[in-house]
């Protein structure tokens, strides 16, 4: 289904775990309350209606977060609300499962609140649908700060195609990983190699765990794994190529990185390499070791197995809210006063 044949509704998934991990104890993480959560739903929702958006399609989730949101004292200037029929259970198939069914429901974009862990699994089932990605995260890489009034505004725009798609959004690289030659996950921004056997808590805050990571991009004016890759060789969102980087504690190049939030961590850099589309990067396992995609552990690994990570070119599209918004603002000024005469 391509973007012209969807129904011009939008989906929203607001992920109530992410903003509440390990890093608020061992960092200076922000926390991401509810209450906060349920009101960017609702200037999402307001912003929608705003675009002209006549139909939304929510997540429930466990804290009744999107269902607060949906009850407003002038509900009836919101789009018509409709649920995606699931019983939520509190994890990441939450929000897989609920981009699936918002994609064979034709929806014209999601938006998603969460941070680069949400957008991920938001990705593996979305399809084509463009994503609107909202920070409400610890890892930020890929969700913006864009205030959500304007990224409902933005939102609604899209999907009902006021703005092409060419210019509202990019298609974004991923590393598809693959154990022992066959393909298990994937990770938009980063995966990380860690020292370990268990996953235990989720969040990658320990930089001396850390044995090797590949990256699609990276800002040295991030944070978390990929800023490693980013103080060494920075890498836009749209160039067509990543990073891989193997760490070596006591190497001669030492570098400080902000991994999380008021954490700071020195790291030493043994060697990095480019990848091309379509390039992979390859460890042999020798030790136990614990993978991590988009700054969550996913995959635990034994010695003797063989971890590829191999650069794509055709991940989700995303948004860029700024950009929509400018398109508006230039398609405005052209249609309202094509002489330049005062009003």
């Amino acid at each position: 289904m391509t973007l012209a044949e969807r129904s011009g509704a939008v989906g929203i998934i607001a992920n109530p775990a992410s903003g509440k991990d390990i890093r608020r104890l061992v960092a200076q993480a922000t926390t991401i309350g509810n209450q906060e959560k349920v009101a960017i739903v609702r200037r999402v929702l307001l912003g929608l209606a705003g675009a002209g958006v006549a139909r939304a399609l929510l997540m429930s989730d466990p804290h009744g977060l999107a269902r607060q949101a949906a009850q407003l004292p002038n509900a009836a200037s919101l789009p018509e609300i409709a649920w995606v029929d699931l019983a939520p259970q509190g994890t990441a198939e939450d929000s897989m499962r609920a981009a699936a069914q918002m994609a064979a429901e034709g929806v014209g974009c999601i938006v998603v609140l969460g941070g680069d862990g949400t957008v991920r699994a938001v990705s593996q089932r979305s399809g084509e649908v463009p994503l609107l990605a909202l920070s409400t995260g610890t890892n930020n890489v890929l969700p913006t700060f864009l205030e959500a009034t304007v990224a409902g505004l933005a939102a609604g725009a899209v999907a009902r195609g006021r703005v092409p798609l060419a210019q509202a959004a990019y298609r974004h690289k991923w590393l598809e990983v693959s154990v022992d030659g066959r393909p298990v996950d994937r990770a938009l921004v980063d995966a990380a190699l860690l020292r370990g056997r268990f996953l235990a808590a989720r969040a990658v805050w320990d930089a001396d765990s850390l044995l090797a990571l590949a990256v699609t991009r990276a800002d040295p004016a991030t944070i978390g794994v990929s800023a490693i890759a980013g103080m060494l060789h920075p890498i836009a969102p749209r160039e067509p190529r990543g990073l891989a980087v193997w760490l070596a504690p006591e190497a001669a190049r030492q570098i400080t990185v902000p991994l999380g939030p008021g954490l700071l961590a020195q790291v030493g850099i043994g060697a990095w390499q480019e990848l091309a589309l379509g390039q992979a990067a390859s460890w042999a396992i020798d030790e136990p070791t614990i993978v991590a995609l988009d700054g969550e552990r996913e995959l635990a690994l034994a010695p003797g197995q063989r971890l590829d990570l191999r650069l794509r070119a055709d991940g989700p599209w995303i948004i860029e809210g700024s950009q929509v918004m400018h398109a508006l603002a230039a398609a405005n000024s052209t249609h309202s006063n094509m002489r330049g005469e005062a009003p």
